[in-house]
């Protein structure tokens, strides 16, 4: 996308009141190694607004979108954290981690001597696509008795957890090559595909983690029409009302 057209792109999702940006929603591509917090943050360093926020963490192994409200527009965050998203995940196959993603420790491995079919792998995708229940994983940010679960877990303390009804719409298989599955989810509000990948692993009877993480889209925002964290920090500064 052209300078110009990112310009008048970003001038959509504003809110202006008598020439001055009272808020404005954008749809950020967030890096790979920075927590979601990283990116509010930086946010809010640019634009020097103090009410910064977003609708759904990112893990910090993951990368795209991350949808960002400032100004007024932070409250309007509750309506694209309950919208539909859809994610693309890699997983490896043949080995579980304690995160249950490429950060953690391997805790369990298993020798995969031969591929697994198209109709064994179909078979156990299709009976994980909707409404299911899935237990946060301890390392994660939901709160349990005042803490991040997070933590307790870096303290060696695992707490008791109550499962979540999650919704899967859909999952598309897309590969299969060298242990690695490659799936697209389409998921509701509050599905860890972390906890996913790894369900799916313990199904098929080899353990799995999951490898790379792309959120490519939530509600009408999608990653095609996000801004690279340098892109909105330029097109900010040219940015006349």
């Amino acid at each position: 996308m052209s300078h110009l057209k990112k310009q008048i792109e970003l001038k959509k999702y504003c809110e202006i009141l008598k020439n001055k940006i009272i808020g404005m929603t954008i749809p950020v591509n967030k890096p790979k190694d920075w927590t979601s917090f990283d990116v509010v943050k930086k946010i809010r360093g640019i634009t020097k607004f103090k009410k910064v926020g977003h609708a759904g963490t990112l893990d910090p192994f993951a990368t795209g979108l991350l949808v960002l409200g400032f100004g007024k527009h932070t409250k309007k965050l509750d309506n694209y954290q309950n919208a539909k998203k859809e994610y693309f995940v890699d997983i490896a196959l043949g080995s579980s981690t304690d995160t249950m993603d490429r950060t953690g420790k391997i805790i369990k491995e298993n020798n995969i001597t031969s591929k697994y079919s198209m109709i064994q792998i179909q078979d156990v995708i299709k009976s994980f696509i909707g409404e299911i229940k899935q237990i946060p994983p301890m390392y994660s940010a939901k709160k349990i008795k005042g803490k991040k679960l997070y933590q307790y877990a870096r303290k060696g303390i695992k707490i008791k957890r109550k499962p979540i009804e999650i919704n899967i719409y859909n999952i598309e298989f897309l590969s299969y090559i060298n242990n690695i599955l490659k799936l697209k989810v389409e998921c509701s509000k509050g599905t860890y595909i972390r906890v996913l990948a790894n369900d799916i692993g313990e199904k098929l009877g080899c353990g799995g983690h999951a490898n790379e993480l792309l959120r490519s889209k939530i509600g009408e925002y999608s990653i095609d029409n996000s801004f690279k964290i340098e892109e909105f920090e330029d097109q900010w500064k040219s940015l006349i009302i």
